[in-house]
């Protein structure tokens, strides 16, 4: 799956993941490939994903998150860390 997370001014990462782990509004959330379409809204906390790179975390403070074909976008609206 591609991950992209960006925030109004800069590209945090880009990159092929395997899964990816979200701060949704409403609790944690896991996506792993052939995910069904979804939007959903994001709350302060840790982006975690994996890929045959090895792992890493962005924390973010909210946005959106959407997944569309093993493609998964985040609007961040602020990063606190990478």
């Amino acid at each position: 799956m591609q991950l992209t997370i960006i925030t109004p001014d800069q590209e945090v990462f880009e990159g092929e993941v395997e899964s990816a782990t979200f701060p949704g509004s409403d609790g944690s959330f896991q996506v792993l490939r052939n995910h069904a379409p979804l939007v959903s809204s994001l709350g302060k906390g840790d982006i975690a994903y994996r890929g045959k790179a090895g792992e890493g975390a962005v924390t973010v403070e909210g946005g959106v998150v959407e997944v569309l074909n093993n493609t998964i976008t985040v609007l961040a609206e602020r990063v606190i860390s990478e």
